[in-house]
């Protein structure tokens, strides 16, 4: 069984990267299991004072999710050229502590759709270095930006393919153990 947390970037109730998660999560291949990340909201913004003792508890929540799958799958809009900061912030706690962090050594992707001319381009880039950095090993097979606004992304035969491609991906990575 391979258990995937999803990080959705839009905290919008009718947001259409989290309907896409939904969808993902309904035409999981058998063997998969999709946890969508709850409570993204209630993460508050990280503060090094806060997780000096005990985290609270919706950062805690988020980390021992995420620590306990083996793959992690963010499906995120743009923002003003990046992500959205609620996903910067889940980032930052999952890294930390430095080196050890819940992301340290996960298998990573992302993907997402928002109407845009570039379909989220550049919010995927740097939600991809960020988890890098902290430590995640981003798979850069592991993406789709939709562009077009004029297509319906959860009923376009070729979009959901490329969605599902993207997470088959991700969850059939194996990784290279042969590099010094």
């Amino acid at each position: 069984m391979t258990h995937v947390a999803v990080l959705v970037g839009s905290l919008r109730a009718d947001s259409v990267n989290r309907q896409v998660a939904e969808s993902l999560k309904a035409q999981a291949p058998a063997g998969v299991t999709i946890d969508i990340v709850e409570g993204l909201a209630d993460v508050p913004f990280y503060n090094e004072d806060l997780d000096a003792g005990a985290a609270p508890a919706a950062a805690t929540a988020l980390r021992e999710l995420v620590a306990g799958s083996d793959r992690v799958l963010v499906i995120t809009p743009e923002y003003n050229a990046t992500m959205p900061a609620v996903l910067n912030n889940a980032i930052d706690w999952l890294s930390r502590p430095y080196g050890a962090g819940a992301i340290a050594g996960k298998p990573f992707g992302v993907i997402g759709v928002t109407p845009t001319p570039y379909g989220g381009k550049w919010a995927h880039e740097h939600t991809a270095l960020s988890a890098k950095i902290a430590g995640a090993v981003v798979l850069e097979d592991v993406t789709v930006s939709q562009t077009s606004i004029d297509v319906d992304v959860l009923s376009d035969p070729e979009v959901q393919g490329r969605l599902r491609a993207a997470l088959g991906a991700l969850v059939a990575y194996v990784p290279d153990t042969t590099a010094a």
